[in-house]
């Protein structure tokens, strides 16, 4: 969706605050009809504005209390491949392709170091994986966020 109006960025900001908010409070909130809501709610949706409506879940509460950012290097050709293997390892909870010296960020989650070890050394024996780079999460200092992005697109309007 290239343009969002101020009633658009006014409802992702409500979300944003109250990701669990009704279509009921929501409109309450926004001086709108409940139907306008759902109907630009649905409109969002198509457009591919929400990203997902999985709760996110902590991988420690299942467990796997160590995170790492493993740095993937690959042969291009089995770029595809490769990326089709990895999501079939259950540890790798996130992975991006990149630009640049490294291919593919991946986001693991593990039970000890032991563990992350081991699925290192598994992504690193998948055919065409070059060769990996590990650096364990010390702790998040700033989540995913969206709604500075919100203000400055609302400024800029």
């Amino acid at each position: 969706m290239s343009s969002l109006d101020h009633v658009d960025l006014e409802l992702l900001e409500a979300l944003a605050a109250d990701p669990r908010a009704t279509v009921v409070a929501l409109a309450d909130r926004l001086g709108l009809s409940r139907n306008t809501v759902q109907a630009r709610m649905s409109r969002l949706d198509r457009s591919g504005v929400f990203l997902s409506y999985e709760r996110a879940i902590s991988s420690a509460a299942l467990g796997y209390p160590i995170e790492a950012f493993i740095n993937v290097i690959v042969r291009q050709a089995d770029l595809p491949r490769i990326t089709s293997e990895l999501q079939r390892v259950p540890e790798v909870v996130q992975a991006h392709g990149l630009s640049g010296q490294v291919d593919l960020l991946v986001r693991v989650a593990c039970r000890d170091t032991q563990h992350l070890f081991d699925t290192d050394a598994r992504i690193l024996a998948i055919e065409g994986v070059e060769r990996t780079e590990t650096s364990l999460v010390m702790g998040e200092v700033i989540g995913h966020r969206v709604t500075p992005l919100m203000e400055l697109a609302r400024r800029e309007r």
